[in-house]
């Protein structure tokens, strides 16, 4: 598999045409969803990104982008974990202005842009850590996606990647399956108006490579000394590379 599978998509560019509508629908209850059907461990997760991020990349002065910013919480937690502006990216142009408005509010110099993570429009070199949270697996081509975010940082950069997983544990695992497949659809559709977003969604977690398999995945496509962290029960999975 190259990258994710829409419904209906005979190819990469009906993918991302797929999947930017689709993300575009569910804007304006985005943030509502995550909270809801993670039990607000969406907000622990992302913290802990940041945390390592900033532990590993500490200059105030780096230049570090959120690609697949969504509505911009990653890259608000960077800003003020850091006390530094970063970037934010994303080729969803709904998710971008749900962003700027939260930006404007809490009165954040982060500075957004509208961007394919498959073509960045930034020179060779140029960054010191690529975030991307809950966005890699919708990527329609994953190694390009590695290949292209490798391109842009610096040598000695750091990619970050947080993205679901399949936990190991047998009856937690079943739960798990039993509430993506039943519980998010009808939960997912019946707040945001798209029961077909929601059926993708847990649908993506599941043709996604698992930690193993993304770590695989990221030293093939060049990136060195890959490590993994798993939390809730390896539910969700940190994998941050090196060039």
């Amino acid at each position: 598999m190259m990258g994710t599978t829409p419904p209906g998509a005979a190819n990469e560019q009906q993918a991302a045409a797929w999947v930017r509508g689709m993300f575009g629908g569910i804007a304006g209850k985005y943030d509502l969803l995550n909270h809801v059907l993670s039990f607000n461990m969406d907000r622990r997760w992302r913290r802990r990104l940041v945390q390592r991020v900033s532990e590993i990349v500490p200059a105030r002065e780096a230049r570090i982008l959120d690609l697949c910013c969504g509505t911009g919480d990653v890259a608000i937690e960077l800003e003020k974990f850091r006390g530094a502006p970063v970037l934010a990216a994303d080729f969803c142009h709904p998710m971008l202005t749900t962003a700027a408005g939260k930006f404007e509010r809490e009165h954040l110099r982060s500075g957004l842009f509208e961007a394919d993570g498959l073509t960045l429009p930034l020179a060779d070199g140029s960054l010191d850590a690529i975030t991307i949270a809950f966005g890699f697996r919708n990527f329609v081509n994953y190694r390009r996606g590695l290949e292209e975010m490798r391109r842009v940082l610096k040598p000695g950069g750091i990619t970050a990647i947080l993205e679901f997983s399949q936990p190991k544990n047998v009856p937690f695992a079943r739960l798990y399956d039993w509430f993506s497949a039943v519980l998010l659809p009808r939960i997912g559709g019946l707040v945001s108006g798209s029961r077909q977003a929601y059926s993708y969604l847990p649908e993506s977690i599941r043709k996604f490579p698992n930690a193993e398999q993304l770590t695989t995945r990221m030293r093939e496509a060049g990136f060195a000394n890959v490590e993994c962290e798993l939390m809730t029960f390896g539910t969700v999975a940190l994998h941050i590379g090196w060039k």
